[in-house]
């Protein structure tokens, strides 16, 4: 057996240095969090080569006392915490006391530091943990932490970095996610000379939000707003129309930290689940402010992940407060007439073609067309061309009130003469993005009465005019809603009926699903299944909850008790009637089917009576609408 030694320190600094830091988006993480818990408004992040040749990140926090500047840089050494107790209630971002140590251990350092206090700065080098100089220099308040060729002396490590273009990804997506979570700092990121981001830090989120994500994202928020004595929620839902196929943009950050909890993502979820497709993940940006006694954060290294208290009541106040946002607003998509590409090529060929008429014969028919319009009081003037874009501001404004807005007037570029004064556009004209009408909602028992009911078409799409709008209902998604509300009243109401099934469904079943058949035996017979052991691994069905006997088929009872096995967890009664009410779907009408107008009306009227009407239980649209304003800019009617 080989002797046992003591390392010396270099190969422990190495070692502590691989724990944290893994990639540059490691250091400019532990530097940025860094900046942020010195109380800077303004930190400025720059990389080079992907961050392996240079990451710059300046702020202007405390600073660091000259006295303080070598001791930052031994490990465990911290200004976040004096004791273990400290470690149940830290609120800052970091507190391991390692990050300085362990960049300073894989990288060339170069540090520049002043307090408010301080007459001058000190400028201070350390190259592989081994301290260089350390003198005084002139410098602005706050500190500019500098590290240069990272893994130089660990080449082993070096190689399995990804390309500088990967690895500079993996920094942009870390800065973007502390600019969302904290949206008080001004936070710049600079890759290869080339602005890639910069926040105000004016507080808002949602200016943030259209930063990071675009205008389409930021149009289509909910805000979310709960406040607790040990627990507030503060931020912003997508509507269901800007989905994702993944979880990255499901964002929520606690007490400023961004963070991953299966609890929260699971509660998310669940409350997103009857207004989404099957496989699609919702946007989500939620702050969370929890006192740090319910938190261990001390849970993982990267210190992503965390532990709750109460994780029952965290899960439960994050349901609420999504399900809440989500039900009080009418969610219809809203569906544009695209041009078709051959169109648009058309188009730009044409643009470079002289007009046949005369520049003034073309202004004055413009003249008049506004003339006619102000008669009908309806006018959409187009944004001039060549002009400066507006603001991002104007443009959130804009996505939030849809093609109704008042668009700036300019004078003409050709004649320099001005435009004449346009009136506001009438509150009637469409919203570009998914509705939200709090005034004249269509599934609204009030609102019944002014229905127009129009027809069908395709013998499966239902046309209903109302309010300017033409809505259209998928028969089958919106009977699949039907019944499937109607099966879970049914079921947890316990007002159902049992039929019998002559001759009996016989099950033949493997191992799996005999043993979840006899775990949840209890919750199908209290909903008016009957089953019996029918000899070895068979089952005889002998009855049916009454609303499933004419679809009750020995492959859709198999597929429910499968369906079972989706986790390995207990499952409540809650879990059972819902895979029940998800069978009951396939009674529903099918597309295809000629129904008569008093049926559709019937199924409307059903309709209006559910608490989500707008979606099928498997996510899709039961409805979306088309404005009359969308059609007449087709029929050129408006130009």
């Amino acid at each position: 057996m080989p002797n046992i030694t003591v390392l010396d320190q270099n190969t422990i600094n190495k070692i502590a240095a691989g724990e944290v830091i893994e990639r540059p988006a490691s250091v400019v993480k532990e530097l940025l969090e860094n900046a942020i818990d010195a109380r800077a408004t303004a930190v400025t992040v720059e990389i080079k080569e992907g961050g392996t040749s240079l990451i710059r990140v300046t702020d202007n926090g405390c600073g660091i006392p000259k006295e303080e500047v070598s001791l930052a840089f031994l490990r465990h050494s911290t200004s976040k915490i004096k004791s273990v107790e400290d470690l149940f209630t830290v609120s800052s971002l970091g507190f391991r006391g390692e990050a300085l140590a362990s960049i300073a251990a894989v990288s060339q350092v170069e540090l520049i530091t002043k307090t408010s206090i301080g007459l001058t700065g000190t400028r201070y080098q350390i190259d592989g943990g081994q301290e260089r100089s350390m003198e005084e220099v002139g410098a602005p308040e706050g500190t500019t932490f500098i590290a240069r060729n990272l893994f130089y002396n660990t080449p082993a490590r070096k190689k399995f970095l990804k390309t500088p273009m990967t690895e500079g990804a993996h920094v942009a997506e870390l800065v973007e996610k502390l600019a969302l979570s904290h949206p008080e700092v001004s936070i710049r990121f600079i890759q290869n000379n080339q602005n890639k981001l910069h926040t105000s830090g004016n507080h808002n989120l949602k200016d943030i939000v259209y930063t990071v994500f675009g205008r389409e994202i930021a149009a289509n928020l909910l805000e979310v707003t709960v406040k607790k004595p040990e627990v507030s929620i503060h931020g912003y839902i997508g509507k269901p129309v800007i989905s994702r196929g993944n979880r990255n943009y499901e964002n929520y950050f606690i007490n400023g930290r961004y963070i991953k909890s299966s609890i929260i993502s699971r509660a998310i979820e669940e409350a997103y689940k009857p207004f989404m497709m099957q496989h699609k993940y919702p946007f989500t940006m939620l702050h969370f402010s929890i006192d740090p006694e319910m938190l261990d954060v001390n849970v993982h290294p990267t210190k992503m992940e965390l532990r709750f208290r109460d994780g029952e009541m965290i899960y439960h106040m994050v349901y609420q407060a999504v399900s809440s946002a989500l039900a009080h607003k009418e969610l219809i998509p809203e569906v544009k007439l695209e041009k078709k590409a051959e169109e648009k090529k058309g188009f730009l060929e044409k643009k470079h073609e002289p007009s046949p008429e005369p520049f003034e014969k073309r202004r004055l028919m413009a003249i008049e067309q506004q003339a006619a319009a102000l008669e009908n009081k309806e006018l959409s003037i187009p944004f001039p061309k060549r002009l400066t874009p507006p603001p991002a501001s104007l443009l959130m404004e804009r996505d939030e009130l849809g093609d109704n807005w008042l668009k700036p007037k300019a004078p003409d570029i050709d004649s320099q003469q001005e435009v004449p004064p346009v009136p506001a556009v009438s509150k009637q004209e469409e919203k570009t993005e998914q509705l939200d009408l709090f005034d004249g909602k269509l599934l609204e028992p009030k609102a019944r009465s002014m229905h127009k009911l129009i027809g069908q078409v395709f013998d499966t799409y239902w046309l209903v005019e109302f309010h300017e709008q033409l809505y259209i209902i998928d028969q089958h998604a919106a009977h699949e809603k039907v019944l499937y509300e109607k099966t879970m009243g049914t079921l947890k109401s316990k007002e159902y009926l049992s039929q019998l099934v002559s001759p009996p469904i016989i099950l033949t079943l493997n191992q799996n699903e005999e043993a979840l058949l006899k775990r949840h035996l209890k919750y199908f017979t209290d909903i008016g299944f009957e089953i019996e052991p029918f000899g070895g691994r068979e089952y005889a069905v002998r009855g049916v909850p009454a609303n499933l006997f004419s679809i009750a088929k020995k492959e859709l009872l198999i597929e429910m008790i499968d369906g079972l096995s989706e986790d390995g967890s207990s499952h409540s009664p809650d879990i059972i009637y819902e895979k029940v009410a998800s069978l009951s779907c396939k009674a529903a009408v099918k597309g295809g089917h000629r129904l008569s107008a008093a049926e559709a009306n019937e199924l409307i009227d059903q309709l209006l009576n559910l608490e989500n009407p707008y979606a099928c239980p498997h996510g899709r649209p039961t409805i979306i609408s088309m404005s009359k304003y969308e059609l007449e800019k087709k029929f050129k009617r408006i130009l």
